[in-house]
């Protein structure tokens, strides 16, 4: 990932109800939600919804599938997968420091 990508993703996030909106869907995946479940869900208002999934699309953090009549929205795993990436790769001095709960022992 890209330095410039990345910021735009970081930003995307930087807002509580984006970051909301993105792990609804992570939590969602692989089948992702229409914007009426995610508004319902989070009791945000559809047209506030529709901007801050604007955000996200433009990130590339989240994709748009039309269904029929519905539009799903579904989390970019490989997107999010690449920002964390990006966020570690110089962790510990290029050393393995483990993952998950062993990482979060750890310091760096």
């Amino acid at each position: 990932m890209e330095e410039k990508a990345a910021v735009i993703a970081l930003a995307a996030l930087a807002q509580e109800a984006r970051l909301r909106v993105f792990r609804a869907l992570v939590g969602a995946a692989p089948e992702g939600l229409t914007p009426g479940a995610l508004s319902a869900m989070l009791d945000v208002p559809a047209s506030t919804l529709s901007f801050h999934l604007k955000e996200l699309v433009h990130a590339g953090l989240v994709a748009a599938e039309r269904d029929g009549r519905n539009l799903i929205y579904r989390p970019s795993i490989a997107q999010m997968n690449a920002l964390l990436a990006y966020l570690t790769d110089h962790c510990c001095q290029g050393q393995s420091c483990g993952t998950g709960a062993a990482r979060r022992r750890t310091t760096c």
